[in-house]
């Protein structure tokens, strides 16, 4: 079992591994291959050792390198009010960035 850790971003929580990508939503300022740390670290483990924060782990950090942003499935948005003939319909694609995890510090 190699080092992984828990970290938040974007409002929610991943649990990444070394040398594994991980998709998360759209991170601000990040283009395909520039790098990028997490610092909002919760968790660290490794074999037999396990570091929990409260709420973060001092000291930890995660980073990586972007590998490319995409977008998501089409979500359908349909709003009904019986009655008055209202109906409204609406679509929406999320911003996605999967990045490559390469050192899990802390």
């Amino acid at each position: 079992m190699s080092k992984y850790a828990i970290i938040e971003t974007g409002g929610k929580q991943y649990r990444v591994e070394e040398g594994q990508p991980v998709i998360t939503e759209r991170l601000p300022d990040s283009q395909a291959g520039s790098k990028v740390a997490f610092d909002r670290v919760l968790v660290i483990g490794a074999e037999g050792k396990t570091k929990i924060g409260q709420p973060y782990v001092k000291g930890a950090k995660v980073s990586g390198t972007v590998a490319a942003e995409f977008k998501g499935e089409k979500i359908k948005v349909f709003k009904y009010k019986r009655k008055t003939r209202q109906a409204r319909r609406r679509g929406h694609r999320q911003i996605y960035t999967k990045t490559l995890i390469q050192e899990i510090r802390g």
